[in-house]
């Protein structure tokens, strides 16, 4: 319940930290957005809101500078990102046939499922996608993908997912009726985020149907 309440409500206390904890925010930030990316069992962190709230308060406040801000979660998404490919690669095919409490299997599936069809873009279009931007360096690396390929695809997608979520936040985050309805908007980017992955599960589950029952 509590990291649930963190999700929609992190603006808030993004707002406590950096009253508590003033430069050490950088740090805060940097570690949540590199465990986010970077370890496969922690793929539930709010890094869509953590930056778009981040972005607006380091407006509204002045204790953070955007370009600093930016630059440091750029950093802290490819480090992550090339963590889980390594973790990935070192664990290697052996993931798919493990049952571990620690990892889920099927967004695990799902994920090499989508790698599978669209290959290293993936790892531009997982940053946009709670759970997938988790897996996504993971399976790459359990798949082999060549690291220099993999790299280009991660730096491309860390910047524009850092990017234009601090950009966003920056402009729009502290418009009152933003600020007023900011657990809204939380829920609005969530939905957003899943709602091209729950797209292409509805249809891959009624096309099956289709398929099966004219068989």
């Amino acid at each position: 319940m509590e990291l649930i309440d963190f999700i929609l409500h992190v603006d808030e206390h993004l707002l406590e930290f950096i009253t508590n904890y003033g430069l050490w925010i950088y740090a805060i930030l940097f570690l949540i957005i590199f465990v986010e990316t970077g370890l496969v069992v922690m793929p539930f962190l709010p890094g869509d809101s953590l930056l778009f709230a981040a972005g607006a308060l380091a407006v509204s406040t002045g204790a953070m500078n955007p370009w600093l801000l930016g630059v440091l979660l750029f950093i802290a998404a490819v480090l992550g990102d090339t963590l889980n490919y390594h973790i990935g690669k070192y664990i290697g095919p052996r993931v798919f046939e493990m049952n571990s409490r620690f990892i889920n299997k099927e967004h695990l599936l799902k994920t090499q499922a989508f790698f599978d069809k669209h290959g290293g873009k993936t790892i531009i279009f997982a940053r946009f996608v709670p759970f997938a931007r988790t897996f996504a360096p993971f399976v790459a690396g359990a798949g082999n993908m060549n690291y220099k390929f993999f790299l280009t695809y991660n730096v491309v997608g860390a910047f524009a997912w850092v990017a234009s979520f601090i950009t966003l936040g920056c402009l729009f985050g502290n418009m009152p009726i933003v600020k007023d309805n900011f657990t809204h908007l939380i829920f609005g980017i969530i939905i957003l985020s899943v709602l091209p992955g729950l797209i292409g599960y509805l249809r891959q589950k009624f096309f099956k149907k289709d398929k099966t029952s004219s068989i």
